[in-house]
């Protein structure tokens, strides 16, 4: 791991040490293993730091600021994207990344060219993968069959095939959410 990419990781624990919760600090850590046991050690760093920062911060923008409904939590996730992109660019150049690395954290974050630039499809898959090993049994607890069958079409649909084929070896999922992955 080289000083800088090094310094920023550091500075994203410490600015996500803050939030009230620990839940920010928590999911970038395991953004960071997930990304290391999916793709191994040898991806760009910027890929690493997107992976690290994708929630940096993220309790400063509540859900409950913007309206209710579909439109308000894509709106809301459409600023968060561009928000964290800045946060972290300004960390990469502060750590010495040129231009380009800044500005391509941004559109890894806000996912621009999913299921066509690699990179951008493998921090998806990494986020997707996190989603199912840490937090998908607690929220399948909490919500209707039908959500739950619902948000696990659309993950599948934001997942390459060879993810949504690890997601099938790795975890037992009943059949209605294997036909899911199965058809995106």
């Amino acid at each position: 791991m080289t000083d800088r990419l090094n310094a920023v990781l550091e500075k994203i624990d410490a600015a996500n040490a803050k939030d009230p919760d620990g839940a920010c600090l928590i999911y970038g850590q395991r953004m960071s293993a997930e990304l290391a046991r999916l793709f191994g050690t040898n991806v760009s760093e910027v890929l690493q730091i997107a992976a690290r920062g994708q929630h940096i911060e993220r309790w400063l923008s509540k859900r409950t600021d913007y309206p209710e409904g579909r439109a308000g939590y894509l709106q809301w996730r459409r600023d968060l994207g561009r928000a964290h992109g800045e946060r972290l660019a300004g960390l990469m150049a502060d750590a010495g990344y040129g231009a380009e690395e800044c500005t391509r954290v941004g559109v890894l974050l806000r996912k621009e060219g999913i299921k066509r630039d690699a990179e951008v499809q493998a921090l998806e898959d990494t986020i997707c993968m996190v989603f199912m090993k840490w937090y998908f049994a607690d929220f399948s607890k909490k919500h209707a069959d039908e959500k739950v069958l619902g948000i696990v079409t659309k993950t599948a649909r934001k997942m390459s095939a060879d993810m949504r084929a690890r997601v099938l070896q790795e975890f037992d999922l009943p059949g209605d959410y294997v036909e899911a992955l199965k058809a995106a």
